[in-house]
């Protein structure tokens, strides 16, 4: 029924003879009754009688003149189910269909319906392009908010206390498909999921304080093995965000983009390039190679946290690094496009392998220094005992092995079994790991333990970073 009984509301403007009892249906008055709502409002149906409304001398087929007027109004559903008639095919600057109908998961029965229903029935399609629905925010356990149960957070308290972006992060961060849960437990733990990526921003940076990216960039190609895989990471992650957004989902961004900082970067890829950008000449190959990777990963992540860390990616696009062709804003700026950043499938295999070893060797390096064995990792050296995938797959790394693992030494022998204490992977079959402390003396400049004669001119001081310093001052 798309009629109402009610004193107020949008008129159903049909007239009905009195003598044949037929509505009328002419063009003719049809036309007059839409001029004289866009003179004088939808009002003006209740304010004046039959002869007023009619056009001057109106009959019916019949031939009587006696008419008399609808007093339902419509329904609020069928208002609502033309809105997208009044808003899009009213504007000149709006396109009909409507891209998006975003409303609660009532609305199934509600909005939704009665817009498909008028729109099919009037132009044989549906008003919208996608329709997406949402949950409702209760508290912290689930509950229905209300201000008799004294579970009601304001959005502006939030903000005050909070700030803006932690509220636009909560948003991000659930899935709004089911009823989204909100506390100041909750808000608590996203400030400091917040704080986590705040820092590793700051990192990146601070160590691209002396990069200048037309002079200093090393082409994506010859980037060093780490740092290209570094970079394929982030396409991976950054292709799947894009998608995400795509889809609505915007809780995946969340969680892809929070993993990305915390386990690929911070636990990962950031340690590891320190001792490159901390030792190494400053316009070594080897250091321009990490700034670049981490030139790409600032630009391309503010990119993709911008429409949901607005003013953090705003901050951060101001203290970049220019190369000269950037938007004056983040918000003005595409999308990060890795298309050129490509990894043969099987250096892939050898990275990831080289992670989840990573992983397993830092397990073992806790637990000898909850033992008081080592201190700093750099205190210790490693001994593995690798299973065969592991090791084909590694090829000649064993050199490179320490300082990924950020450890003075590394051997990779045939079996452990002589060792005392070794550390047996559960999650990777056949590795065996011994942690022992490091040989040799502690390079006061890059921590190394070295076992060779030092330079006499600099005795505490390792043979490599003798020729980084030498190499610096040429």
């Amino acid at each position: 029924c798309v009629s109402r009984q009610r004193a107020w509301g949008v008129p159903i403007t049909v007239f009905t003879c009195k003598q044949c009892d037929q509505h009328v249906t002419s063009p003719v008055v049809l036309s007059h009754i839409v001029s004289l709502v866009e003179q004088h409002g939808a009002d003006f149906w209740f304010e004046k009688d039959v002869q007023e409304l009619l056009p001057d001398g109106y009959m019916c087929s019949c031939g009587s003149a006696d008419f008399i007027k609808e007093t339902d109004i419509l329904d609020v559903w069928f208002d609502s189910g033309v809105s997208h008639a009044a808003v899009l095919e009213g504007d000149p600057n709006q396109h009909w269909p409507a891209d998006l109908y975003l409303e609660g998961s009532d609305q199934h029965r509600g909005w939704f319906h009665s817009s498909l229903l008028e729109s099919v029935g009037t132009r044989s399609a549906a008003p919208y392009k996608t329709v997406l629905t949402h949950g409702y925010v209760v508290d912290g356990k689930g509950k229905k908010m209300s201000k008799s149960a004294g579970n009601v957070i304001a959005p502006q308290k939030i903000i005050d206390q909070y700030g803006a972006e932690i509220l636009r992060l909560w948003v991000a961060s659930e899935n709004y498909r089911e009823d989204i849960r909100i506390s100041h437990e909750i808000l608590k733990r996203l400030t400091e999921a917040y704080r986590k990526i705040r820092n590793t921003f700051r990192f990146l940076l601070g160590n691209l304080s002396d990069f200048d990216p037309p002079s200093d960039a090393v082409p994506i190609g010859e980037l060093e093995e780490i740092d290209r895989y570094i970079l394929y990471r982030f396409r991976t992650v950054s292709e799947k965000i894009l998608k995400a957004f795509e889809d609505f989902e915007f809780h995946t961004f969340y969680h892809s983009f929070y993993n990305f900082c915390v386990v690929d970067l911070s636990a990962f890829y950031l340690d590891i390039i320190k001792d490159r950008l901390y030792t190494f000449p400053k316009n070594s190959k080897g250091r321009r190679s990490a700034q670049t990777a981490l030139y790409e990963l600032l630009k391309g992540m503010a990119q993709l946290m911008a429409p949901i860390l607005s003013f953090t990616s705003e901050e951060v696009w101001s203290y970049m690094p220019a190369r000269g062709d950037e938007a004056a804003s983040v918000h003005l700026s595409a999308f990060p496009d890795l298309s050129r950043v490509s990894f043969p499938d099987d250096l892939v295999d050898k990275w990831e392998k080289i992670s989840q070893l990573k992983g397993e060797v830092s397990k073992a390096l806790e637990l000898r220094r909850q033992q008081k064995v080592i201190g700093h990792s750099l205190d210790a050296r490693v001994r593995l005992e690798l299973p065969k995938i592991m090791k084909a797959a590694l090829g000649q790394e064993q050199d490179q092995l320490k300082y990924v693992f950020i450890v003075s030494g590394v051997e990779i022998l045939p079996s452990l079994q002589d060792e005392a204490d070794v550390y047996a992977s559960e999650t990777v079959k056949g590795l065996k790991i011994a942690v022992h402390p490091a040989l040799g003396k502690k390079c006061e400049r890059c921590w190394n333990y070295f076992v060779e004669e030092p330079a006499p001119e600099h005795p505490s001081v390792c043979l490599r970073c003798v020729t980084n310093l030498e190499s610096a001052k040429a």
